[in-house]
């Protein structure tokens, strides 16, 4: 017994693992590991029955969060755009215009797959869209199988990194830090990801010329100044969206859920502009956002429960010392979590992966005086990779559900492994060159670095401690609150 109550940390995260791998939901393992190991720890006079009474308030604490309104808000928007057909006339009219050039409907596709990202914010909503228009056609003029699904698929994931995602609102929220500055310090690394999308189908252009026709002149139906204003029309709207989103959340006159709201507003909006909103595509995107939404609460609940007695068995300390004995210091233990994120991300989704692995990473990573926004996008850009592993990425699956039969799922597999690579280098970039991830001003931020080289190491996660002190000393009282409910050990 001296054994299982010395060890019983790594035996719970041990548990949790099991019931993983033999495909549990996420929500009910989480929840069940923490009572059973919590009564087991009281029943071995390890914690006091008391420890469980601290639910109640932590779970109401999850209902009142004010920052997870966003997720319905977005979601909503999202489905009501990806119903109104802002995709399919995005994606006809940038296909006109880049149809001239070698690659020009993969362009059309990344490009339309990053404004997607910046209006809906849903993987599923960009992916099969895109996968529905620009597939067939590709296919029709002669694209190379494997380069049209792997780059529909990964122009999808671009959701996942460029604001507004929903990683990043659920990455602030169990980071404890402002989604306003997520979004903002996972613009410019979300728009390189981009722009190396685009040059690896550039690069394949001039290498494999067949693999990437130019469309032929009779494909092109607009010209000159039907085709001005046809692009006009067609960008003027989602751009408008994108500013009512984003940069008010930017210019610090709405938070990131007034901004939701006013983006689900929007999208309606512009349903109705264009006579697509019917009560059907209301309940639709309703039950959607629904479910979506209780998903998200449900797994938050869980890992609640389950981080509640992880805490109190003194698995926080396990999880911290297993990882600050690595040797290398911050570089170390970067490198380490990059590659378990990565290859956890073959197994588990990113709201697994923010709900269960983020917690345990993230107070090591503060104690080593890494950013935590920083933190935060590096990580999301990792687990964009959940989407594109063969073979369990989620957004491959959803190409397959709108491919063609002519479309193997090898051939899809084939596709992504070019963008996982890319999606790899974009990792790599973050860490070489941090200043990609900018957020806060820019003055302030330069200040604190040269005081940070001059003492020997402070980090930019001071900009945002004095707005967020009472938030701190809230989580600090608590992590008080449970030590003392461990009992004697």
């Amino acid at each position: 017994m001296e054994w299982v109550i010395a060890n019983m940390a790594p035996l719970m995260f041990g548990a949790l693992v099991v019931f993983l791998l033999f495909g549990y939901p996420v929500a009910f393992a989480l929840a069940a590991n923490g009572i059973v190991f919590g009564l087991i720890g009281i029943e071995l006079g390890l914690l006091q029955p008391v420890l469980f009474q601290a639910l109640p308030e932590r779970i109401f604490g999850i209902m009142a969060n004010d920052t997870l309104l966003a997720i319905p808000f977005f979601t909503f928007m999202g489905l009501i755009l990806e119903r109104s057909g802002m995709a399919e006339d995005l994606l006809d009219t940038i296909g006109q215009l880049f149809g001239p050039l070698r690659g020009g409907l993969a362009y059309a596709v990344i490009f339309v797959g990053a404004l997607l990202a910046a209006t809906t914010g849903v993987v599923a909503a960009s992916v099969i869209s895109m996968g529905l228009i620009s597939l067939p056609i590709m296919l029709r003029y002669g694209y190379d199988k494997r380069l049209a699904a792997g780059v529909i698929a990964a122009s999808g994931t671009l959701a996942q990194i460029i604001p507004p995602s929903l990683v990043l609102i659920i990455m602030a929220d169990q980071l404890g830090k402002s989604v306003g500055d997520m979004y903002e310090g996972a613009m410019i690394p979300g728009l390189v990801l981009s722009g190396l999308y685009v040059g690896y189908v550039a690069l394949l252009s001039i290498i494999k010329p067949a693999s990437c026709p130019a469309l032929p002149p009779e494909a092109r139906s607009l010209r000159g100044f039907k085709l001005a204003l046809r692009v006009l029309t067609t960008l003027v709207p989602p751009l408008v969206l994108i500013f009512l989103v984003l940069g008010t959340i930017f210019l610090g006159i709405a938070t990131p859920t007034e901004g939701g709201a006013m983006g689900a507003a929007g999208a309606l909006v512009l349903a109705v502009v264009r006579r697509r909103l019917s009560w059907k595509l209301m309940k639709q995107a309703m039950e959607t956002t629904g479910k979506l939404s209780a998903f998200v609460v449900f797994i938050l609940v869980g890992s609640t429960v389950f981080g509640l007695v992880f805490r109190a068995v003194d698995g926080d300390l396990w999880v911290e010392h297993l990882l600050l004995s690595l040797p290398g210091g911050q570089v170390g233990f970067l490198i380490v979590v990059n590659i378990l994120v990565f290859l956890l991300a073959f197994f588990l989704d990113f709201f697994e992966l923010s709900f269960i692995i983020v917690p345990l990473l993230a107070p090591v990573a503060d104690k080593l005086g890494i950013d935590l926004i920083w933190f935060g996008v590096l990580l999301a850009v990792n687990m964009q990779t959940s989407f594109m592993h063969p073979p369990f990425g989620f957004a491959l699956f959803y190409l397959r559900s709108v491919a063609p039969a002519s479309i193997k799922t090898t051939d899809i597999y084939w596709g992504a492994i070019p963008f996982v690579c890319i999606q790899i280098i974009m990792v790599a970039l973050i860490l070489v060159f941090p200043g990609l991830v900018s957020y806060g001003d820019p003055a302030s931020r330069t200040q604190i670095e040269q005081s940070g080289e001059a003492g020997g190491g402070a980090d930019l996660d001071a900009l945002m401690r004095g707005s967020e002190a009472r938030g701190s000393d809230t989580q600090d009282s608590n992590a008080d609150l449970l030590k003392n409910l461990q009992g004697d050990k």
